[in-house]
């Protein structure tokens, strides 16, 4: 399979669904750095909640948002592919105007509001990567998937930003966030609707081989999936823990660190994805997991240095962290669409957000469980773990394509 060499604009946007979803994903992603990560701060600021219950309610609607996967994974079974892009974004504009609407000290609101939220977060990657399966293939596809979440990350860097610099506003202010949130799902939604994405009859089996063929299995991906993606709250959850409470450094590095991981994947997703192609989706995806093991390790020998060099060690060592991080993301998704036969694409893409989901559900509980036991706990258990998925990985055998309805697929390519 031809490997792209270069990185041409105009394709990249062709690839990734065309201008107007581009603007869409854009939008979308710039409303949800407005709110989402001050989320907590709207239920104890705004709603007067406790901070333990809002935590809890957030985490319950994002387990619960899981629940959807199933339906969502046969619906793009069915051939919807931009009209689910837009639903995940509306359903997050119901789950808003519930914030708005919810009264002081109202739990049941601001649960059933994170569970609306949780949905449209849950429902929104599979969709978005079946229709760029749809629009695009190969190598062309991964790059198209890497170029939106390079795009996805720096609006949700802007997003993020503005709301902090609208904080000294207090209530009002995150009320006023909020409202213009629901303002931005609601245009994204309108746009990635527009562009009326539907996968092509020819490419469809019959309705009964759609209802009854099961997604291939992939138990092996799936369960690594889980232990990868714990990479992703690496930054956000195990170094400020790490850095804050146990080196005792300013609360100055983690927000460093945590920019800096930003701006590589905004500035490194693409490139590195690129050149990856050159090599099987299964291998790069297999190496993420050792760059990410080797990183863990620089953690664990970062954190036994003296407080004086530790703290910067362990911020060095992040952009390893980082690196693997944007390796996995370029290869994991676009390892699934590959895989996948055609008419079961959407289940197979719905297993695979599960595993992504309950990952990130699990991974904040079992980081902050084992790093009050020590660097070695947390470390060493994240390496031996994140090395055998890598192993699992690298030697699961893919499930051969038995269906006549689905196009071929270059097996040196996975």
């Amino acid at each position: 399979m031809a490997t792209i060499t270069g990185i041409q604009p105009r394709v990249l946007v062709r690839a990734s669904g065309g201008p107007r979803y581009v603007v869409a994903l854009a939008v979308d992603a710039l409303g949800t750095g407005l709110l989402r990560p001050f989320l907590l701060l709207y239920g104890v600021t705004v709603l007067r909640l406790s901070a333990p219950v809002t935590g809890t309610a957030m985490t319950v609607g994002i387990v619960a948002g899981l629940v959807c996967m199933p339906a969502v994974g046969r619906w793009l079974d069915r051939g919807a592919r931009s009209t689910v892009v837009a639903a995940s974004m509306l359903v997050r504009v119901l789950g808003v105007a519930l914030l708005l609407a919810a009264p002081e000290g109202h739990i049941w609101l601001f649960a059933t509001a994170s569970l609306f939220l949780g949905i449209g977060n849950q429902a929104w990657p599979a969709a978005h990567a079946a229709l760029v399966a749809t629009v695009a293939h190969g190598r062309e596809r991964d790059t198209a998937l890497a170029g939106a979440r390079a795009l996805r990350n720096a609006a949700l860097g802007v997003g993020a930003l503005f709301a902090t610099a609208c904080m000294a506003g207090g209530a009002t202010a995150l009320r006023a966030l909020a409202a213009v949130t629901a303002l931005a799902y609601l245009a994204a939604a309108a746009l990635a609707w527009s562009v009326h994405v539907h996968a092509h009859p020819a490419e469809a089996a019959p309705a009964k081989d759609r209802d009854d063929e099961p997604a291939p299995r992939m138990l092996a991906l799936l369960a690594a999936n889980v232990i990868y993606v714990f990479c992703l709250n690496v930054p956000e959850i195990a170094l400020p823990l790490v850095l804050v409470t146990q080196l005792h450094a300013s609360p100055v590095w983690p927000a460093v660190v945590f920019v800096s991981n930003t701006a590589l994947v905004v500035t490194l997703q693409v490139p590195v994805t690129v050149l990856m192609s050159r090599f099987s989706r299964r291998t790069v995806l297999a190496l993420s997991g050792v760059v990410l093991a080797a990183s863990y390790l620089g953690f664990l020998a970062a954190t036994s240095l003296g407080h004086g060099w530790a703290t910067a060690a362990v911020a060095a060592v992040s952009v390893v962290c980082t690196i693997g991080e944007i390796i996995y993301a370029g290869s994991a998704t676009a390892l699934v669409t590959a895989i996948a036969p055609t008419h079961v694409l959407g289940r197979a893409l719905a297993r695979f957000q599960l595993s992504t989901g309950f990952g990130l559900a699990v991974s904040p509980a079992v980081i902050t469980t084992l790093a009050p036991h020590g660097p070695a706990a947390l470390w060493g258990s994240l390496t031996a773990a994140t090395l055998l998925s890598a192993s699992a990985v690298a030697t699961e055998k893919d499930q051969a394509t038995r269906f006549s309805g689905c196009r071929p697929r270059a097996r040196a390519g996975l």
